[in-house]
C-alpha cells in the first residue's frame, strides 16, 4: 500500500540544524513546495531548498530518474513548529496535493 499524507515528529535543540530528504521526480511535471510552509517562523527557518540527483558512478545521470528534495532548517528556539510540503504539479489545472508530508518538530 502506498501512502501518500505522510506525518512525522522529531526533537532537536535550539541552534541545531537538521534536513528533510524526500524523494522526487521532475521529470513526470511534480515537484515539492520550494519553501518549506512553517507554523511559526520564529521557531524554525528554512536556509536551502536543493535537488540532487541519483548517483551514477561514472556514467551521466540516466534521463528521468528520480532524484531527492533536500531542505535545511535551523532550530532558533525552544518551542513546536510544522514544516508542511507537497508534491503537486504546479500549474493551474495540475494535481495539487499528491502527495504530502508534515514534519512536526518540537525545539528543546
Amino acid at each position: 500500500m502506498e501512502v501518500k499524507h505522510i506525518t512525522q515528529e522529531i526533537d532537536v535543540s535550539a541552534g541545531d540544524t537538521f534536513q528533510v530528504v524526500l524523494c522526487s521526480n521532475p521529470t513526470t511535471g511534480f515537484q515539492w513546495t520550494h519553501f518549506a510552509r512553517i507554523s511559526d517562523q520564529s521557531v524554525l527557518e528554512q536556509t536551502d531548498h536543493q535537488f540532487s540527483l541519483p548517483e551514477s558512478g561514472n556514467q551521466p545521470p540516466v534521463t528521468g530518474a528520480p532524484g531527492q528534495e533536500i531542505w535545511t532548517f535551523n532550530a532558533l528556539k525552544e518551542g513546536t513548529s510544522t514544516v508542511s510540503m507537497e508534491y503537486s504539479q504546479p500549474w493551474p489545472d495540475g494535481n495539487k496535493g499528491e502527495w504530502t508530508f508534515n514534519l512536526n518538530v518540537t525545539v528543546k
